[in-house]
């Protein structure tokens, strides 16, 4: 327990998982937590200032699963080792217990298990730090479990941007830094964990020192050049991960450096709404990624998740992506044939960080022999083609091609003749390497898998010498190799002639134990061939893992050119299956559309068995060849937040290098879009759910530009009449006048409709529908010009109103609309402003008349049935 508490003393704030034996225990208060997190049982061990000490365990060979489960609560996990074995613990003293030292602290930033991370999905590491005066700031992020690192500088107020686009697992962030108001906005937008660090470990000097000691250089010039914040954050994320690794050396690829200024922008409110890759109730399904994935492989689906996270702006570079998804859309043959070879790609990018890390295992060894061997055979399919490739798929066909790469396909080739077919998870559990491939182990082997037979051997010869029949000889870990015999037997043995070769050992009630010096001397062959054989077995392991870290970089090629390779053929096959095609790229700023849908709503009608309405757009900022903004108008449900949105994805699907689901798109390179539709609240930060629509329209008015894409919905609607078509007023021509960008404007102001006449490049937009025998069928069409009504009181009788208020609500909608000129004027009630009773009360049916003036007691009884008559006349 001294020893527990003094290491515990140093990891105060995370859980201490103390390996005893085959068990990781927790003790006191960490024992309490765990106990109530993962539900296992609380029991005491001894006591500590006369209290029992409360003590929980999970089992070493198990542990992975209750580390997610803590890491997922939002846990700190600090893993103590045996390191040491006990003989080494007895050799320092009879009174020694063996070392143990904190390993890693597992952080849901940090975790690299593969049991525990999702396989589909990246995660970032990221740390964010600014320049002494505030002016800059810089944003660091790795994903450990790949090697991945980014460093970027950024602009201070697009923090929130640029973080809602990492996948991010856990953020650190100085003291200092945390009370920044930029920060704390962008902070209460995520629900990762935040991790607080000390000033100390986030300036330039020590990010500078950090570089250089990780990647073992003297100067960074090889890297370019770093701002002071770039280098602050960079040393803030390789301090933690010194800490998280207990001093381990990082094993990090080279920092790439972040060209933000090319990348796609989308705020998190837009990211939310448009639900790129996370649902409105937090998971992926029905989301834009999960719509699209056709990937194979995982490294090729976290590319495609980051891509559409973070499109492009570069046109070269996304035009290098269609190229390669419609090489493949066109070679459907060849793109079957290497989607059949990626079916079998395991996790290379996955792998190769965990043996660098020294927590792999010879299955990772053989994931990357198999995706080397598969990335050869690809390589051969597409360099077999009879065309040309596209720059992209070429450059992919290269760095897989065997015959480039001979010491990849050297190692590959080597691991897949070391290692059985049948591998254990990890190294120490021995029996992975296959016969042939050393001669000493094999001898060592050879002895271990013969034992049996010389110790079968041995027992026939021992039974026939001296005529015990029921000789056996055992194995237990206290005698070691052992002759077992019955009691009445024994005593056979210990007269002359046995007497001389049988050693006594044991007496038990009904057996009696003996051992002969020739099968001490097996036994001791044998055990030493077994620890021969495990310590030959593991330094060839080392060998091959060496071979790998030396070809790191190259694998890591390979790994890239496999997820460019599937997000490409994945990219061809949803675009063959929803009939997806190329947009057209141009310098001009529109949008034009022909037949556009929404892939996500498609989808999902097509597994119900239904179709999807197609429907075309034209905007131009520059207003020559359409109009710079539209307003749509038209009943609630009948498609105007679908059509609104399609838009949008298709501008990210186009510029993170998909085709998009139209019969034609001509697109002129989006710098934003924005997304301002639907209503909610934000309670922990005491907004109402018009403040939050305020929020998010100011930040588009103010930071859209002439090459952005905006879509808004339902402007002005949280407050009061006069307030809200105000503000919706003013918003469209803010839109149209300052920021000229391409939008959509969707409302139930009908007022707004007549700016289109007054705005030079304004439009109005409608989505039809129609009733029927007093029914409301959305035709989800739409054609140019204003909705003539908004169908709100039809929309109430679906959506359940009670009948007796849709009739009221019918009669109040007819009075306004008798009103000479409520709709046109502002005021909308200005025609009943001098009423002092605008609507009167409905007159009283004739049968309650009828029935007021009646004497019940008075009526003859003709009397009576001919006011039953009359009743059911005036109904």
């Amino acid at each position: 327990m001294a020893q527990y508490l003094e290491i515990k003393s140093r990891h105060a704030d995370a859980l201490l998982f103390f390996r005893m034996g085959d068990f990781y225990e927790l003790f006191f208060d960490d024992a309490v937590r765990a106990a109530e997190i993962l539900d296992i049982t609380l029991t005491s061990r001894g006591e500590h200032e006369g209290k029992p000490i409360p003590m929980a365990g999970v089992p070493y060979h198990a542990s992975e699963a209750y580390l997610a489960r803590l890491i997922k609560s939002g846990e700190r996990v600090a893993v103590c080792e045996q390191t040491e074995t006990p003989a080494e613990a007895r050799k320092r003293g009879s009174k020694s217990i063996v070392n143990r030292d904190v390993v890693r602290i597992v952080t849901p930033g940090t975790i690299t298990e593969d049991t525990i991370l999702p396989a589909r999905q990246a995660q970032a590491l990221v740390a964010i730090a600014f320049s002494s005066g505030g002016a800059d700031a810089a944003i660091a992020a790795c994903d450990v479990s790949t090697g991945a690192f980014d460093i970027r500088a950024i602009a201070p107020e697009t923090l929130g941007d640029h973080l809602s686009a990492l996948p991010m697992r856990e953020l650190l962030v100085t003291d200092e830094d945390e009370v920044r108001p930029l920060v704390r906005l962008a902070l209460s937008a995520f629900r990762a964990p935040v991790t607080r660090r000390p000033k100390r470990a986030a300036s330039p000097r020590s990010g500078e020192a950090a570089l250089k000691a990780t990647y073992k250089v003297a100067a960074l010039d090889a890297f370019g050049e770093f701002t002071r914040a770039e280098l602050s954050a960079a040393g803030l994320l390789l301090d933690y991960l010194s800490l998280t690794q207990a001093g381990a050396d990082i094993r990090l690829d080279p920092p790439r450096r972040g060209d933000t200024g090319n990348r796609l922008a989308i705020d998190p409110a837009t990211r939310a709404s448009l639900e790129i890759d996370s649902a409105i109730n937090g998971g992926r399904a029905g989301t834009l990624l999960a719509c699209v994935d056709r990937t194979l492989t995982a490294p090729g689906a976290r590319l495609l998740a980051a891509r559409l996270a973070q499109p492009s702006c570069d046109m070269d570079e996304i035009s290098d992506h269609h190229d390669a998804v419609g090489f493949f859309a066109s070679e459907t043959d060849l793109c079957a044939d290497v989607r059949i070879q990626l079916k079998s790609v395991p996790d290379i990018e996955r792998a190769r960080t965990r043996i660098r890390l020294d927590r792999g295992g010879p299955r990772d060894l053989k994931a990357i022999a198999d995706a080397i061997a598969a990335g050869g055979a690809i390589s051969s399919a597409l360099t077999s083609h009879e065309t040309g490739l596209p720059s992209l798929i070429d450059g992919a066909a290269a760095a897989l091609d065997p015959g480039r790469q001979a010491e990849l396909s050297t190692l590959a080739a080597d691991l897949a003749k070391a290692l059985r077919e049948d591998l254990p998870t990890l190294a120490r559990d021995g029996g992975f390497i296959a016969d042939g491939w050393d001669e000493t182990l094999d001898e060592a082997q050879s002895l271990r898998r013969d034992s049996r037979k010389v110790i079968a051997a041995l027992q026939a010869r021992y039974a026939e010498e001296t005529g015990i029949g029921a000789l056996k000889i055992k194995f237990n870990n206290v005698l070691g190799y052992f002759i077992d015999v019955p009691a009445r037997s024994g005593e056979t043995l210990m007269k002359p002639p046995h007497a001389e070769t049988f050693i006594h050992r044991q007496t038990l009630a009904s057996n009696i134990r003996f051992s002969t010096a020739e099968l001490s001397d097996l036994a001791g062959r044998i055990s030493r061939a077994e620890e021969a054989a495990k310590t030959r077995e593991l330094e060839l392991y080392r060998d091959l893992c060496q071979r790998v870290e030396a070809l790191s970089s190259s694998i890591s090629a390979v790994a890239s050119a496999l997820a460019i390779v599937d997000f490409a053929s994945a990219a061809a096959e949803w675009a063959g299956e929803t009939g997806a095609v190329r947009p057209t790229l141009t310098d001009d700023p529109v949008f034009h559309a022909e037949g556009l849908r929404h892939p996500v709503v498609e989808a999902s009608l097509k597994a119900d068995g239904e179709g999807f309405t197609a429907n075309g757009l034209t905007l131009d900022s520059s207003g020559r060849t359409g109009p710079r903004l539209a307003l749509v108008t038209g009943p609630n449900m009948a498609g105007k937040s679908t059509y609104l949105r399609q838009a949008c994805l298709a501008i990210i699907l186009a510029q993170a290098g998909l085709f998009v689901p139209a019969s034609s798109l001509t697109l002129g390179i989006a710098d934003r879009v924005f997304s301002r539709v639907g209503a909610s609240d934000d309670l922990s930060r005491g907004r109402s759910t018009f403040m939050v629509e305020m929020v998010e329209t100011a930040a588009i008015l103010s930071q859209a530009t002439p090459q952005s894409f905006v879509i808004l919905d339902e402007v002005g609607r949280g407050t009061s009449t006069y307030d809200g078509l105000a503000i919706a007023w003013a918003a469209v021509e803010h839109l149209h006048n300052v920021n000229t960008c391409r939008a959509l404007f969707a409302t139930h102001y009908h007022e707004l409709t007549n700016l289109a006449e007054d705005l030079a490049h304004a439009a109005n937009l409608s989505l039809r529908a129609k009733e029927w025998k007093d029914e409301l069928v959305f035709l989800h069409d739409v054609q140019p010009g204003p909705a003539d009504k908004s169908y709100g009181v039809q929309v109430a009788r679906l959506a359940g109103l009670p009948a007796r208020a849709v009739r009221r609500a019918e009669q109040v909608l007819k009075k306004l609309e008798s009103t000479p000129d409520a709709v046109d004027a502002l005021p909308l009630f200005a025609a009943f402003a001098e009423e002092a009773e605008p609507f009167a009360a409905p007159e009283k049916p004739e049968a309650l008349k009828l029935l007021e003036g009646i004497e019940p007691d008075n009526l003859t009884p003709r009397e009576a049935l001919d006011l039953i008559y009359r009743l059911k006349d005036s109904l």
